[in-house]
């Protein structure tokens, strides 16, 4: 049986698959390498890249026009700043990649000899060099992996390739392919040597295009989980299908790891008869989050970052687009695939949407001194809302500040407290959905808890205060109730934080209720 894949490239013998030559434009990539060009193509991590390079490589061989070869340079990392370490490494990949791929051993005869006379600064170009004027055919290489490469090792490599470029396709690839997670241009280059931070664009001005591999659309997404009913007969409601597209917006790794995770690893999903429904996609997903998996951890890792900090900080905190943010910055976190630019800035999936709060308050959680049980009423199983919201306000000013000063996203500090306290008493058995983004001037959370007698659904909306307070309470109520109207929810409360330091708690600290549109909304002042 095949099932969805998760790790490593798609093997259609194996997994479910889309063709990899449908995920881009093949005929205009056949056109770049016929008129010679070095190009580059980019997307996030797992997304298919070199699913893609692989079936290009044999599109091109089987064709018999050019003679091409993928390899991956990742093992060259690990030589960082060590030049001759890192092109040694990629030379004995190359080889490797030649004897598989394409039966031959002239790398493996002639790159030891080549890295000795012409040391690790030319044992590149030179080995392409002789390599490729012995070549029946012109030469296309695929490099992958090119941006994990470090420093020195990433500028020797990007210039060796650069100064053999007007000697092709004679005497270098015809054409040589540069696959990375992000553009060659977004490459900040430490060198030792040079004592200075080189870009990739200036290492390497010969790129004639960046492209960029995208995420599945709607109709491949059907399609591919119409490949698993295919073969098991097991049915995906349509309600399933559509919550699937708006959890991933098509993320290829998303999309394969709900369907892994809810048609493989959940009980119920293994049962064949038993058709897929949206219930058992949002079990799926709270599934991936709470396992952190590999793909969700990597996130964390790259909100470290300040280039990606300045981008994501004032979407989670629903502010005004900020004058600092730079268009440069904005594309270097929409190639990791963080965000969508599409229309209004925002984070790229629902999935993300989730994971990212999470992830920035993770120790928060596990540090608040909070149990569910106390704010569980025993009459009904429902959450107490109110000694809930009346608790954090307390704990918001005796900790605040504290816990803040903790956060490296400072601005959404109010915002990811709460959803950080809030995650601590719902990770016993419920969950948070989450809207925010850049222009919104507000975070909107859906609590969703089974008890007992069903499902109890609460809208909390967070803001800033942004001019008088009496302005901000009545738009903030106006939207309030659109959101819980729009979600059913069975009471709303509106959360309102003053950062004004000028002012006293006596001052912030309230709550009060108010009708709007027939509807008992609470607010909270902190």
């Amino acid at each position: 049986m095949r099932f969805f894949n998760t790790a490593g490239p798609v093997r259609c013998d194996d997994h479910y698959c889309l063709p990899p030559l449908t995920r881009f434009d093949l005929d205009g990539i056949l056109s770049l390498i016929d008129q010679k060009k070095y190009f580059v193509l980019h997307a996030p991590r797992q997304t298919g890249k070199t699913s893609c390079l692989l079936a290009l490589m044999d599109y091109l061989n089987r064709e018999g026009k050019y003679r091409c070869l993928y390899v991956n340079v990742e093992m060259g990392q690990a030589a960082r700043e060590d030049v001759r370490e890192g092109v040694q490494a990629i030379l004995s990949r190359m080889a490797s990649m030649e004897r598989a791929y394409l039966n031959d051993r002239f790398l493996t005869r002639i790159w030891k000899e080549v890295l000795e006379e012409s040391g690790p600064y030319d044992a590149l170009n030179e080995t392409l060099t002789r390599w490729t004027k012995g070549s029946p055919k012109p030469v296309v290489l695929l490099i992958d992996e090119i941006d994990a490469l470090i420093g020195d090792t990433l500028i020797s490599v990007l210039r060796q390739l650069r100064a053999g470029y007007s000697e092709r396709p004679a005497l270098f690839p015809q054409t040589i392919v540069l696959c990375g997670v992000r553009d060659v241009r977004d490459y900040r280059i430490h060198s030792d040597r040079d004592k200075a931070i080189i870009t990739g664009g200036s290492a390497f001005n010969i790129k004639a295009k960046s492209l960029r591999l995208g995420n599945f659309g709607q109709p491949e997404v059907e399609a591919l989980y119409a490949q698993h009913t295919q073969e098991t007969g097991q049915q995906f409601s349509d309600k399933a299908l559509a919550l699937i597209w708006d959890l991933t917006q098509g993320q290829p790794w998303l999309v394969n790891a709900l369907g892994y995770e809810v048609c493989f690893e959940m009980k119920n999903g293994r049962e064949r008869s038993q058709p897929i429904t949206a219930e058992m996609v949002i079990e799926a997903k709270e599934n991936l989050i709470l396992r952190r998996e590999t793909h969700l951890d990597q996130l964390a890792d790259k909100l470290e970052e300040e280039r990606v900090r300045v981008v994501i900080e004032p979407i989670l905190a629903g502010g005004e687009m900020p004058d600092r943010l730079s268009e440069d910055d904005v594309q270097y976190v929409e190639d990791l695939g963080l965000i969508s630019t599409r229309g209004q800035l925002r984070i790229a999936n629902l999935i993300y949407q989730e994971v990212i709060p999470r992830v920035l308050t993770y120790t928060t959680q596990l540090t608040i001194a909070q149990e569910p049980s106390w704010y569980i009423r025993p009459q009904d199983g429902c959450l107490d809302m109110d000694r809930l919201l009346s608790a954090f306000q307390q704990f918001f000013r005796q900790h605040s500040e504290h816990w803040i000063e903790r956060f490296d996203y400072k601005e959404a500090g109010p915002q990811l407290l709460l959803q950080a306290f809030l995650q601590r008493i719902l990770n016993s058995g419920g969950r948070i959905e989450r809207e925010y983004g850049l222009g919104r001037l507000r975070t909107d959370l859906l609590l969703v808890w089974p008890y007992p007698g069903g499902i109890q659904q609460v809208v909390i909306e967070l803001k800033l205060i942004y001019g008088s307070l009496s302005s901000t309470i009545e738009k903030g109520l106006g939207k309030t109730w659109e959101y819980a109207d729009r979600c059913g929810a069975d009471e709303a409360h509106l959360v309102i934080f003053d950062r004004d330091k000028s002012k006293t708690w006596e001052e912030k600290i309230f709550n009060r209720e108010e009708t709007y549109q027939r509807r008992q909304i609470r607010i909270w002042g902190m």
